[in-house]
């Protein structure tokens, strides 16, 4: 004899299982997750040191950093290297090194750092004969590179020379290369050691 189903008990178990449907998120979880948004934004803003003044120290605003910045007018770097590539590095090389039997360093060389008036004297006129740099003898033949060149860029290299390569002097101004090249006159004759060595 079959048994029949209960239809009760079937409408009891279906009822039992789960089922999938929709619930609204309640809003105060929704409040929560942009007030928390919000406040991580705001935490991020004032501790990610953008402009935090330990991360900036010593500059404490953009315009002293410009305030501190070399003048165009005393040695702009960007300009200077770029000039010295194009003019001085075919020789020198990049890094200043120089160049075995061709051209002597410009890193630490006494005539990169010493005194100013002589360094331009120097892509003026061009040098010839027998120098001593760095403690080594150099037998030279230099053109008057910095002759063609303007005050400025004249300058600019200059200073980038003295302030590259590990060098630490001081930048020269086009004001320096104008009252050298007034100097110079219309000398085309190059210098050698005895006048290099004897200018201040």
């Amino acid at each position: 004899m079959n048994a029949q189903p209960n239809p009760g008990l079937i409408e009891k178990a279906e009822a039992a299982e789960p089922k999938a449907g929709r619930t609204a998120v309640p809003v105060w979880l929704l409040v929560l997750t942009l007030v928390l948004i919000y406040w991580g934004m705001v935490y991020f803003d004032h501790n990610g040191g953008w402009f935090h003044q330990q991360v900036y120290s010593p500059y404490h605003s953009l315009a002293e950093v410009q305030r501190l910045q070399l003048s165009s007018a005393g040695g702009n770097l960007e300009r200077g290297r770029a000039v010295f590539e194009n003019s001085c590095a075919l020789c020198h090389n990049t890094d200043g090194m120089g160049k075995p039997a061709q051209a002597p360093p410009l890193a630490g060389s006494e005539f990169a750092t010493g005194s100013p008036t002589r360094m331009i004297h120097i892509p003026l006129l061009g040098l010839s004969g027998s120098l001593q740099v760095k403690g080594q003898e150099w037998n030279l033949s230099m053109p008057a590179m910095g002759a063609a060149l303007s005050d400025e860029d004249l300058a600019a290299a200059l200073s980038y020379i003295r302030q590259s390569f590990g060098n630490k002097a001081s930048p020269i101004t086009p004001q320096q290369v104008k009252a050298v090249r007034a100097q110079v006159g219309s000398r085309t004759q190059p210098l050698n050691a005895a006048e290099l060595n004897s200018m201040q």
